[in-house]
C-alpha cells in the first residue's frame, strides 16, 4: 500500500516516501509523542497475514530494539494498525557504503575505521545473540557521526527454536533497494556475493557467518572490487565454495600486510578455521591503525596536473546540502552549545577549488568567499549564511571574470566583515565591498602567499612566494617590510599571517621546513621581532576565545594559545579530518570567525586507472594496475616504465606486468620526472630537505643523487638532453614568474637561465636533435606554445594559436604535440637552416574525460594517460567548534 503525507500510523505522521522494494515501503514520519523524525517501513499484507509470523515478528523486534549502539540503527516500535504492520526505526541521513564505493576504494585509514565500528557493532548484537545474515555494503549507512550498520534483514536470535525460524520477522526489515520474496525454510538467504560458504549450503548461520561478510566487505572497501564474482549465480557460487580473491596486496598494493592477514582469515571457508568473534576483528583493526605507517597505512591525496606552486584559476560555489544546515546557521551558540556540522556543495556543473585558502569565513560569521572551478567563466562567491542563494563577484571588475585573473592563498577580511579583500596575477591587493561597488586597490605585489587584515586597520601579507612580510594600510599606500628572512634558519619564505586580537602582532609560517614540520613564528608591527611558537604541517590561524588552528599528523588540531604572552598554554587537540594536501606550500587549512564557527574543504581521494589510447583517440588496453589516486607524469623513452605520482609519492611501473615500485616520497603532490635517454636513469624533484631539489634516479635502484643546480625555493625537471649532458628544470624566480633553466649534468656544472619572462614558463621539451627547445609560457595572457634554438635562446617562434600546453616531440622532429584544453593538437615542424617552421595546428584526438595526466610514445602513435572521475569537494561548517575540544 502507498501512503500520502499526512497518513497516520498510531502516532506517527507520515512526512513523505523514503524508498520501496520487495520487503515493504519506507517513509519519513514524525513521532506526534516525542517530535522527533522517524523512518517507518510498512510490510506487505502477504507476509505478515500469518499470526505464527507476527507473533515471532514482535517477539524477535524486541530483541532487535535492545541493540543499543552508536553504530546501530535503532529499532524504535514495532505496530499494527488495522490490517498494517509496521516498523518504526531510527532515521538516518547519509550515503550507503555501496553508492560510496562506486566511486572507488576507500582510502586505508577509512578502511579502518569503518571496519573497527561495523566490527564492534556486530559483537554488541552477537553478545545479544542476534545474528545479521545480510552484511554487505548497501546494509551500511555513512554518515556524520561514523557507519550505521542497518536492517538486520535475515538476522535471527540464536536461541530461537524451531524449524521456522529460519525466515523471521527481521527479514521483512530489509532496505527497500532488496527486492526478492521472502524465501521458504531451508532456502538460501542473502545476498550472494556477501553469503558465507555454509550459508551458501543451506546450513545453520551463525556469527562466524557475519564475519566472512565482514571480510568481503573490507575487502572490498579496501580494493573498490568484489571479492567474489562471477557472470552467473551458479559461477558465484563455484567462486565462493572453492576459490580465493586476488590478494590484497595485489589489487591495493599499500595496503598493510596485517590487514591482508585478518581478511583472509575472515574468509576461511570452514568456520571452524574462521576468525571467531567480531571484538577479535575489532582489536585487530585497532592494531593496524595503531600501528600507522609501520603498518603500511598510506594517506593518500587527490592528484591534480599542475605545477607545484602555480596559482588556481578562480570559481566559485553553489547552495547547503539541506534546509537544515541553514536553519541551523540562523541557530546561533547562544541557543545551543553543542556542535553542530553541515556541508556546502558546488552546483553539479563546477567544482570547488581544490586549494584549502579559497573559503574564508566572515570574522562576524555572516559571510562565506570562496572559489570553484569548472565551467567556462571563473566565479568568486559571497555567500550570507543566512541567504540560500551566493552572489557572483565578476560584474564591473576584471579581477573576477576571466580565466586567471584571482589568486588563491589571498583572501581575507576586514574586522568589522564589511570588506574583504584579495590578490590579482595582474599584481594587485584589492578590496571590495561585501554590499557591492567597484574595487579599491591597496598596493602592488608580485604572487601573494597570505594576507590579513588587523583591528588596527593595516593589512600584513607576503608579495611574493619567495619573500618576508610586508604591513600597508587598509585605505592604500607603500608596503612596508615587518618580517627579515633568517639567513641562518635558510628561510626562503615567510607566508600566511594571521593576526592576533591586539592588532599588532601576528602569527605565520617560514619556509622551507624541517624534518619535523613548518615553523610557525609570532612577529610584532612594532618591534619587528619575532618568536617561535610552534612546529606543525601547515600554517596557523589565529580563532577566539584564544586558539591556534593547523595541522598536525592528518588532523585539523586547536591548541590553546596565550596571545598576550605568545605562548602556547595546553595540548594540541584533534578536531577534523584534515582536508587533502595542495599545491601550494605551508597554504592554511582551515578559517574562523569570532563567533564560533569553523569552514574548511574537504575532498574525496580521486581514483583513477591507466589506460593506453591511440592516435585517433580510441582505448587500446588498460594497464591492470589497482586503482588508486594514480597521476601519469613522463612515460620512459623505451616505452617500458611510466612514472607516476601517488599521492606524495613518486612510483615506476613496469608496464609489461603492470608491477609498481615505490622510488621516494617527493613531500609535494607536484613533483615531476624527466627520462634519460637510456630509459634507466630519470630526475625528479622532491622537497625532502626542506626546500624543492632535483635528483636523479635509476631503474636499478640505489640512492637518489642529487643534481647541484640553485639556491631557489622551488625548482623542477622538465626534460634530459638527447645526449644526456643537459638538463631543463623550471625554477620560481625572484622578479620573474616560472623560468626555464638550464644545467650541464656534467661534475660541477653550473646552472644558467635559459628562458625567463613576465609569464610562466613551464613544461620544457628537448627536440630530438637537441637544437631546439619547446615549451609553454603565459607572456600573452594565456598559456601558448613556444620553440626556441638551444643552447643560446633565440630565434623564437609560437606554435598554437589559441592556446596550448604540455608540448612534445615526435622522435622524428617532423611533429609537436600539444594540449588545448581537451585535445591533443598535431602541428607539422619543417627546417630550413638554422630556421624553423611550424604548419598549421590541427586537432588529433579528444582525451578522455576524467584525464588527470599523460604522456605519448616517441612515435606519436599511442598515449598513456590516468583516468578516473572527478572527486567530489565540498565546504565543512562547523558551528560552536569548541564544544568539539570537551568530547
Amino acid at each position: 500500500m502507498s501512503l500520502s503525507a499526512g497518513a497516520r500510523l498510531g502516532p506517527y505522521e507520515i512526512v513523505g516516501p523514503l524508498g520501496a522494494g520487495g520487503m515493504g515501503e519506507v517513509y519519513r514520519a514524525r513521532d506526534t509523542r516525542l517530535g522527533r523524525e522517524v523512518a517507518v517501513k510498512v510490510l506487505p499484507q502477504s507476509l505478515t497475514d500469518s499470526a505464527e509470523v507476527r507473533a515471532r515478528f514482535e517477539r524477535e523486534a524486541r530483541t532487535i530494539s535492545s541493540l543499543n549502539h552508536p553504530h546501530i540503527c535503532t529499532l524504535h516500535d514495532v505496530g499494527r494498525e488495522g490490517d498494517v504492520d509496521y516498523l518504526v526505526m531510527e532515521l538516518v541521513e547519509g550515503e550507503t557504503l555501496a553508492d560510496r564505493l562506486e566511486r572507488g576504494p576507500l582510502p586505508m585509514p577509512e578502511v579502518l575505521r569503518l571496519g573497527r565500528q561495523i566490527s564492534d557493532a556486530l559483537d554488541r548484537a552477537h553478545r545479544a545473540g542476534v545474528v545479521h545474515r545480510d552484511l554487505k555494503p548497501g546494509n551500511v549507512m555513512l554518515t556524520r557521526s561514523g557507519a550505521k550498520l542497518m536492517d538486520f534483514g535475515l538476522a535471527r536470535t540464536a536461541n530461537a527454536a524451531g524449524g521456522g525460524d529460519r525466515a523471521t520477522m527481521t527479514a521483512f526489515t530489509r532496505s527497500p533497494t532488496v527486492a526478492q520474496p521472502l524465501t521458504a525454510q531451508g532456502s538460501i538467504l542473502g545476498t550472494f556475493q556477501y553469503m558465507s560458504p555454509e550459508q551458501m549450503e543451506g546450513k545453520e548461520a551463525d556469527a562466524r557467518s557475519d564475519l566472512w561478510a565482514l571480510g568481503c566487505l573490507l575487502y572490498e572497501s579496501a580494493t573498490g572490487r568484489k571479492a567474489f564474482a562471477g557472470k552467473s549465480q551458479a559461477s558465484l557460487i563455484a567462486s565462493i565454495m572453492g576459490a580465493e580473491p586476488a590478494p590484497l596486496s595485489s589489487v591495493a598494493p599499500m595496503a598493510p600486510p596485517a590487514l591482508e592477514r585478518l581478511v583472509r582469515a575472515c574468509l576461511a571457508k570452514d568456520p571452524e578455521e574462521r576468525i571467531q568473534t567480531a571484538h577479535d576483528v575489532k582489536l585487530q583493526l585497532e592494531w593496524i591503525g595503531d600501528a600507522g605507517s609501520q603498518a603500511g597505512v598510506p594517506a593518500p591525496v587527490a592528484a591534480r596536473r599542475r605545477g607545484r606552486e602555480r596559482l588556481a584559476w578562480g570559481l566559485a560555489a553553489a547552495g547547503l546540502a539541506a534546509t537544515a544546515v541553514l536553519l541551523a546557521l540562523r541557530w546561533t551558540s547562544t541557543v545551543s552549545e553543542e556542535p553542530f556540522q553541515g556541508s556546502i556543495l558546488p552546483p553539479a556543473e563546477v567544482q570547488l577549488s581544490p586549494y584549502n585558502s579559497v573559503a574564508q569565513i566572515s570574522p562576524d560569521g555572516r559571510t562565506l568567499v570562496y572559489v570553484t572551478e569548472g565551467d567556462t567563466t571563473p566565479r568568486v562567491w559571497l555567500r550570507p549564511l543566512a541567504s540560500e542563494q551566493p552572489r557572483a563577484l565578476e560584474e564591473g571588475d576584471p579581477s573576477f571574470a576571466g580565466q586567471g585573473k584571482f589568486v588563491n592563498g589571498a583572501l581575507f577580511w576586514s574586522p568589522d566583515g564589511r570588506y574583504f579583500g584579495y590578490a590579482t596575477i595582474g599584481g594587485k591587493l584589492r578590496k571590495i565591498a561585501v554590499e557591492g561597488g567597484q574595487p579599491t586597490t591597496i598596493c602592488n605585489l608580485k604572487w601573494a602567499r597570505g594576507a590579513d587584515w588587523g583591528s588596527q586597520d593595516r593589512i600584513v601579507f607576503a608579495p611574493a612566494p619567495e619573500s618576508p612580510l610586508f604591513v600597508v594600510p587598509a585605505a592604500g599606500g607603500e608596503p612596508v617590510q615587518v618580517t627579515t628572512l633568517d639567513a641562518v634558519r635558510h628561510q626562503t619564505s615567510h607566508r600566511f599571517p594571521s593576526f592576533l586580537p591586539d592588532g599588532e602582532h601576528f602569527v605565520f609560517v617560514a619556509l622551507p621546513g624541517g624534518p619535523e614540520g613548518l615553523d610557525i613564528f609570532a612577529g610584532s608591527l612594532k618591534t619587528k621581532e619575532v618568536k617561535k611558537i610552534l612546529t606543525a604541517d601547515s600554517a596557523a590561524v589565529y580563532a577566539p576565545p584564544g586558539y591556534l588552528l593547523y595541522a598536525r599528523e592528518g588532523k585539523i588540531v586547536a591548541q590553546p594559545f596565550d596571545a598576550g604572552r605568545l605562548e602556547t598554554t595546553g595540548e594540541a587537540v584533534p578536531i577534523a579530518d584534515l582536508p587533502p594536501r595542495t599545491d601550494l606550500d605551508a597554504e592554511p587549512v582551515v578559517s574562523a570567525s569570532d563567533d564560533g564557527k569553523l569552514v574548511f574543504l574537504r575532498g574525496e581521494v580521486r581514483n583513477t586507472h591507466l589506460e593506453w589510447i591511440d592516435r585517433g583517440g580510441a582505448p587500446r588496453g588498460t594497464v591492470p594496475l589497482p586503482t588508486g589516486p594514480w597521476n601519469m607524469f613522463a612515460l620512459s623513452p623505451d616505452q617500458r616504465t611510466a612514472a607516476l605520482m601517488n599521492g606524495t609519492d613518486l612510483w615506476l611501473v613496469d608496464l609489461a606486468r603492470a608491477i609498481p615500485t615505490h622510488i621516494a616520497p617527493t613531500f609535494s603532490k607536484e613533483a615531476q620526472v624527466a627520462w634519460f635517454p637510456d630509459s634507466r636513469r630519470f630526475a625528479f624533484s622532491s622537497s625532502k630537505s626542506g626546500r624543492a631539489e632535483i635528483y636523479i634516479g635509476s631503474t636499478n635502484g640505489g640512492e637518489p643523487e642529487m643534481v647541484a643546480t640553485t639556491a631557489a625555493q622551488f625548482k623542477m625537471p622538465w626534460d634530459v638532453s638527447p645526449d644526456g649532458k643537459f638538463l631543463l628544470f623550471g625554477q620560481l624566480g625572484e622578479t620573474t614568474s616560472w623560468d626555464i633553466w638550464s644545467v650541464p649534468l656534467e661534475k660541477d656544472g653550473k646552472s644558467q637561465q635559459y628562458v625567463a619572462g613576465p609569464g610562466q614558463e613551464l613544461q620544457a621539451a628537448f627536440s630530438p636533435d637537441g637544437k631546439w627547445v619547446a615549451y609553454q609560457s603565459t607572456e600573452s595572457g594565456q598559456p601558448e606554445v613556444y620553440v626556441q634554438a638551444f643552447p643560446v635562446s633565440g630565434n623564437k617562434v609560437r606554435i598554437s594559436v589559441d592556446g596550448g600546453d604540455g608540448p612534445g616531440w615526435r622522435r622524428d622532429g617532423k611533429e609537436l604535440l600539444y594540449s588545448h584544453r581537451d585535445t591533443i593538437v598535431s602541428v607539422p615542424i619543417t627546417y630550413s637552416g638554422s630556421e624553423i617552421a611550424p604548419g598549421a595546428p590541427h586537432p588529433l584526438l579528444t582525451v578522455p574525460e576524467g584525464t588527470t595526466g599523460g604522456d605519448g610514445t616517441t612515435d606519436g602513435e599511442r598515449f598513456l594517460v590516468t583516468v578516473g572521475p572527478e572527486a567530489r569537494r565540498d565546504i565543512r561548517i562547523i558551528l560552536n567548534w569548541t564544544s568539539l575540544l570537551k568530547h
